[in-house]
């Protein structure tokens, strides 16, 4: 009796919270989370660039003229002393300079690197953040780290959390979308699944990856000689006999298993429209810089774009082959290259569609480099770093042409406006309308956050 009487309450504020957003059954893709819109919802929706391996902020956002003063020179053991390292642990720490001048652009002289013209180009409708820290020292825990705000695989992923929060505009495609493109040139580090999983939350709610070359996604085709309606009825069948097992099991994930098999349907016709981009102009291929489904970084951008007029709630795209750990005056430019027209073009795009003013765009990796050399001779690069890391937001009520803190004089570690990744989430929520503090869900007993417990704070400067 009361396994059943909880259940039916459980199920009651779960109709109640759909039919408040419009949501008519149970295992679609809308929300069940109880949300505190504490703030005017400038975001609908969020296009999160990844730039897998760590970009070297001194090359791209960060002059330090200091440093290259310096280059060559032993690195100041004050600075060092006691700090957390990775490969240089316990190695001679010689300075080493940026690689690349920089210019100034825009309305207020933002300085960044010459490598990447085009996103100068459009500095003014960006925020860039020269303080960004995170806790994280190496790859995947950073990676989790920025996605989930724990280091500790298991907690759902920022596009879980939000389509749990705010569910999905769209019927016949998931609501989080994952895109992975690579650089030219090297064997990159992989991407694990668990990067978008959704965690303890609801695994209707994990991000789907789509593949942007090729079949986007796998399977999706029906076998031959089985015609959609025949498929329409097998999935009906299907349905109706884990309706009849939810009954007697009411096991949650049930009603998962329903709503995927009905999206999974919806999306043998809306994938294949999707990734036809034929009714694409001319122009708009060459803004981005790429041709129809190459698999690069432009061409999903252009996807990106498209998923987000389609109403996906949380797409991110990763573009790996950042880790320069050697060659970094010779990679460092093809990587740039890689990214800035299209990062900028997505934003012209969005301007031009009326889409800019309601998605947040943010750019970053998973932390920073080290101003110290990798070596000291020979292909040089630099060392993973998380005490001073730089990144861009634009978009939903962002602040454009504005620059928020700094680091020393060496770019070794944050020193004004020291932002935090929790900061970051905060913030994004914020942006969404949710109060961060009070978007929670009950696991293990514990009341979990994207945000985290220690102290996030919504970063006031940037947002209006």
């Amino acid at each position: 009796m009361l396994r059943r009487s909880t259940i039916g309450v459980a199920a009651l504020g779960l109709l109640l919270g759909h039919k408040a957003h419009g949501n008519q059954h149970p295992a679609d893709k809308g929300p069940v989370a109880s949300i505190r819109f504490a703030y005017p919802r400038r975001a609908k929706r969020v296009i999160w660039l990844t730039m897998a391996g760590g970009p070297s902020h001194l090359e791209l956002f960060d002059n330090k003229p200091k440093l290259a003063e310096m280059n060559g020179e032993p690195m100041p053991e004050s600075m060092t002393q006691g700090q957390q390292l990775a490969q240089l642990q316990g190695q001679k720490l010689v300075c080493l300079g940026p690689m690349f001048p920089f210019a100034r652009y825009g309305r207020n002289g933002t300085e960044i690197s010459t490598l990447l013209p085009h996103i100068g180009s459009v500095i003014d409708d960006i925020c860039l953040i020269r303080s960004m820290t995170t806790d994280a020292i190496n790859h995947d825990p950073a990676h989790m780290f920025m996605n989930t705000g724990s280091q500790i695989a298991g907690r759902p992923s920022m596009g879980a959390w939000i389509q749990y929060g705010l569910g999905s505009e769209t019927e016949d495609l998931p609501g989080f979308v994952v895109l992975v493109s690579t650089g030219v040139g090297r064997s990159p580090q992989p991407i694990a699944a668990r990067q978008w999983s959704s965690g303890f939350l609801p695994s209707r709610y994990q991000g789907v990856q789509l593949r942007s070359k090729g079949d986007a996604v796998l399977y999706l085709s029906n076998p031959p000689g089985i015609t959609r309606e025949q498929q329409g009825l097998d999935i009906e069948a299907i349905n109706a006999l884990n309706r009849h097992h939810e009954s007697v099991a009411k096991d949650p994930e049930i009603a998962t298993r329903i709503a995927q098999f009905e999206l999974a349907f919806e999306m043998q016709a809306s994938v294949p429209e999707l990734m036809d981009m034929r009714n694409e102009t001319e122009e708009t291929f060459a803004m981005y810089g790429c041709q129809p489904g190459d698999g690069t970084f432009a061409s999903n951008c252009i996807l990106a774009r498209r998923l987000a007029e389609q109403g996906v709630r949380f797409i991110q795209l990763y573009h790996r082959d950042w880790d320069h750990h050697s060659l970094l005056r010779e990679e460092l430019p093809l990587r740039a290259a890689e990214v800035d027209r299209a990062s900028a073009a997505l934003i012209r795009d969005l301007k031009q569609r009326g889409m800019f003013e309601d998605t947040l765009i943010v750019w970053s990796g998973e932390f920073g480099r080290t101003p110290m050399s990798q070596s000291n001779k020979g292909p040089i690069g630099r060392d993973h770093h998380n005490r001073s890391m730089s990144m861009w937001l634009a978009g939903a009520g962002i602040r454009g042409g504005m620059v928020l803190g700094s680091t020393d004089e060496l770019g070794y570690a944050a020193v004004e406006n020291i932002c935090t990744v929790h900061d970051l989430h905060a913030t994004m929520l914020r942006q969404l309308g949710i109060d961060h503090e009070a978007f929670t869900y009950k696991f293990q007993g514990l009341d979990f956050r994207l945000s985290g417990v220690e102290g996030a704070r919504i970063i006031s400067e940037i947002v209006s």
